[in-house]
């Protein structure tokens, strides 16, 4: 995996296209490679990214990988569109990272509100998420470096199952052209 040294702003169609595809899901993303791409911060999904949707369960391998990106020095943050509240709360308290609640990405607020919480800029920052008209979308409109990994259950959203059938078109797309 290799993020772009700089972030760009995106326009038309690239705002939905990842910097980065990791088919293999969050663990293939090296916090080292993160660093020397000047990532200081990591905006991190929930649902579908880090946990299946609507679970609380996380590997052992994603415990490590989060565990790994501190050791790196990059600070952590949760941007979430869940509606349940108490799960990511838990969640957070358990993990020690900060979280955004109903972000409504790809609206702007809720990275921006973890931008500010974390002091960092979105050059400096990258979002790694499952979903391509939600965490993709929202980072890109703001020159954040986004990473696109593949959902990590069948089970999810109806609207997200829906969308999920325009995302693989359009990945496939993005890697015929040499966007990702």
């Amino acid at each position: 995996m290799s993020l772009p040294l700089t972030a760009t702003r995106k326009r038309g169609w690239r705002l939905l296209c990842p910097d980065v595809y990791c088919p293999d899901g969050v663990t293939e993303i090296a916090p080292e490679g993160l660093r020397r791409a000047g990532i200081r911060a990591v905006l991190l999904d929930l649902d579908n990214t880090l946990v299946g949707w609507q679970r609380s369960d996380l590997s052992g391998r994603v415990r490590e990988w989060l565990a790994a990106l501190r050791d790196a020095g990059i600070m952590l943050y949760l941007v979430s569109n869940t509606r349940h509240g108490k799960r990511l709360r838990n969640l957070s308290e358990e993990l020690g990272i900060p979280y955004v609640r109903r972000a409504w990405k790809p609206r702007r607020k809720g990275f921006l509100a973890a931008l500010e919480a974390m002091q960092v800029g979105p050059e400096e920052t990258a979002m790694i998420g499952d979903q391509m008209f939600t965490d993709v979308l929202g980072a890109n409109r703001l020159g954040i470096r986004t990473i696109m990994v593949r959902p990590l259950a069948r089970r999810e959203f109806l609207g997200t199952k829906l969308s999920r059938t325009v995302e693989c078109v359009l990945l496939a797309l993005f890697r015929r052209i040499g966007w990702i």
